[in-house]
């Protein structure tokens, strides 16, 4: 039986999170119960649209809608907009991490009520505005988390199966991330279990979206703990510098990132394979099922003469971070994912 399908509370030091069918609807007493009473409003037009989005929006102090494209420019437009010591964020991983990087500069508590199973919910992991990073004062972490499983899991077909692979790969990193330790580990393995058994054939049921979303807090919460490695390098640089959409580049990415760890970190790939049921040396093969099919970089966009510079940018951030990789890594692993 899948498990995930209770509503629940967590205290975490000074950081409450709520699972709960329904919490988007019910986000505005839950926001005054947590002190985030008088808020602004940090979401896109398409999420204030929707009933739940327009009752947030009527009780805010003031709307702002995040602008497309990479946080440092979005969240540095917001500067000196969102002024307020209270931002609540509506929407996925760009809007949640832009209310977070406006708060590093400002000082402000952010609660996020995330729309997709991006994580950034659960993490102090994000960029800071464009022409302000010496003025921060650290990374933040939403003070407050309303986890509504059904608003987190609304995204349609494969977009929903992609999106759950860069969550995925948030608990898989985690095994063995810069600070990768024991409890990192097993909260990452459970939350790629609960995304295994989730994703089978077919429509996905209630109960299967709830694990999804649990899953994907689980695993976000453990690579907070243990930081970011190979693929999310990789991703996020192809992202970047190719312009491919996000929740795809992670899926294209995921097996061949993870089978080009397996030299450095054998034992902990091998339990990602047993907590998402692939046989030995079946990552590929299981993500490919988890997703239904395979997606290559190629078709999202990615071009072989970009693929240099993804290269290179790669490589300067591995070292940066002290990852044991190196370009020429970075370039068989993008080979693969074409």
């Amino acid at each position: 039986m899948l498990e995930g399908t209770q509503d629940f509370r967590w205290r975490d030091g000074d950081r409450t999170v709520v699972f709960e069918g329904d919490g988007v609807k019910r986000a505005l007493s839950t926001l005054e119960a947590q002190g985030f009473g008088d808020f602004e409003l940090l979401s896109t037009e398409r999420a204030v649209s929707s009933p739940a989005g327009q009752a947030l929006a009527t009780a805010a102090r003031a709307v702002h809608h995040v602008s497309s494209g990479g946080v440092p420019d979005a969240s540095a437009e917001l500067l000196g907009k969102a002024a307020g010591d209270r931002l609540v964020a509506l929407g996925g991983g760009r809007v949640i991490d832009s209310a977070k990087a406006v708060a590093a500069i400002t000082g402000a508590g952010v609660a996020a009520l995330p729309t997709t199973l991006s994580g950034a919910e659960m993490t102090g992991i994000h960029r800071l505005p464009a022409g302000r990073e010496a003025e921060a004062r650290g990374m933040v972490r939403p003070r407050l988390v309303i986890a509504d499983p059904h608003a987190m899991t609304d995204a349609p077909g494969e977009l929903l199966r992609t999106s759950a692979m860069n969550a995925l790969a948030h608990g898989a990193e985690a095994t063995y991330g810069p600070f990768a330790n024991p409890f990192a580990t097993l909260c990452g393995l459970q939350g790629a279990r609960l995304i295994g058994a989730s994703l089978g054939p077919g429509e996905l049921g209630d109960s299967a979206l709830r694990s999804l979303a649990l899953g994907a807090l689980l695993c976000a919460n453990a690579i907070d703990s243990a930081g970011l490695s190979l693929h999310h390098v990789i991703s996020q640089t192809t992202v970047r510098v190719c312009g491919t959409p996000h929740a795809q580049t992670n899926a294209a990415v995921l097996p061949h990132s993870l089978e080009a760890m397996r030299p450095r970190a054998a034992s902990e790939i091998g339990a990602v394979e047993e907590a998402i049921g692939a046989s030995v040396g079946g990552l590929t093969a299981r993500v490919e099922e988890m997703v239904g099919r395979r997606i290559g970089l190629g078709e999202l966009g990615a071009r072989p003469q970009d693929l240099p510079t993804v290269i290179s940018q790669a490589g300067e951030r591995l070292r940066a971070m002290a990852v044991p990789a190196d370009e020429a890594e970075v370039e068989k692993v993008l080979a693969a994912a074409m």
